[in-house]
């Protein structure tokens, strides 16, 4: 009888590791993260994905115990995104992390049952992402990257830094609703402010070096870059014109400015934003829906003006931007 038991407790202890084992591969949750990056360890993606892997950590999702994290790399080309997005959703990823409107909006044409949380919609109603802001309604929601009144800051600031401008090109990407709506509101400023505005498209790198060039052939010209996945495709050359043909220009996020040399910047601080979006991740992964978590505003933003480069272009900056500035680079 005692053998019978011995025999019997082995065998049990021996089977345990297996049980545990199980339990860990079942607890396991996975979530992917899709987005549209043209250069290679680009800060503008890659800051925020690792506040996203440091938020959930702080939060209890531990890669390689509870979580298996995967990061999808495409270029801003439909083709390669939609292949991505073939990719990850034949893991059955428990959610999917997107970064914009070029992401989230063939994600959702291609499942409406995958939980989504985007980072940085310009406009999610507008792009058809979600019902509504405050009851999102389906499979998706998240935080928006700015309102698109923003947009036409970045022309008062434009005014500000180089008072001259009478004419600007407005570098943007007219196949998405971000690009039409953000050169839109830009417009609708441009005759209140003495200010003649010229679309300049961001697909190639053709039509924005021919664009660059046309509107340098103007007195007292200046570009704005707005945001969108196919602009900061072509952030390095955008950065090399600018700087060769001297015109004063304004950008949409600070990664610009103190990364790239840019003049002066303006926009959301979407590392607090990429924080959030953990936070959705987590209360997601706890059984909360998409559909009744209310997109959110960002929470700041930040203007950051590079001194050393308004030096070489031989810009004063007003003391009064100066002071409202959250970081100056000298």
């Amino acid at each position: 009888m005692r053998r019978r038991e011995f025999v019997a407790g082995v065998a049990a202890t021996a089977l345990l590791p297996i049980a545990v084992r199980a339990q860990r591969v079942e607890s396991m949750r996975r979530v992917d993260i899709l987005v549209a990056e043209a250069i290679k360890d680009d800060h503008y993606y890659e800051d925020r994905m690792t506040v996203i892997k440091e938020r959930l950590r702080e939060l209890g999702w531990i890669e390689g115990q509870n979580l298996r994290l995967n990061i999808h790399r495409a270029a801003p080309k439909a083709a390669d995104i939609r292949k991505h997005i073939d990719e990850l959703l034949a893991g059955q990823p428990d959610i999917v992390v997107t970064s914009g409107g070029t992401t989230t909006v063939p994600l959702l044409q291609a499942t409406n049952t995958v939980p989504v949380v985007f980072i940085s919609a310009v406009d999610p109603v507008g792009a058809g992402l979600v019902e509504s802001l405050a009851h999102p309604g389906g499979n998706a929601t998240g935080f928006m990257q700015f309102d698109y009144s923003l947009s036409g800051k970045w022309l008062e600031i434009l005014k500000q830094v180089a008072p001259a401008v009478t004419r600007a090109g407005i570098i943007r990407d007219a196949t998405i609703t971000a690009g039409i709506g953000q050169f839109a509101v830009i417009q609708s400023v441009a005759s209140s402010l003495g200010v003649d505005v010229v679309p300049i498209g961001a697909r190639e790198e053709s039509e924005i070096e021919s664009g660059i060039v046309k509107i340098a052939r103007s007195q007292n010209a200046g570009l704005i870059i707005t945001s969108g996945a196919a602009v900061s495709a072509h952030r390095d050359y955008i950065i090399k014109l600018v700087a060769q043909h001297r015109l004063p220009a304004v950008y949409s996020h600070r990664n610009w400015v103190d990364h790239d040399g840019g003049l002066i910047s303006y926009g959301p601080d979407l590392l607090a934003t990429a924080r959030l979006a953990a936070g959705y991740v987590d209360r997601i992964l706890k059984g909360e829906k998409p559909a009744e978590l209310p997109v959110q505003a960002p929470t700041k933003y930040e203007l950051v003006v590079n001194l050393k480069t308004a030096k070489t272009m031989g810009l004063t900056v007003p003391p009064a931007l100066l002071a409202r500035a959250d970081e100056v680079i000298e």
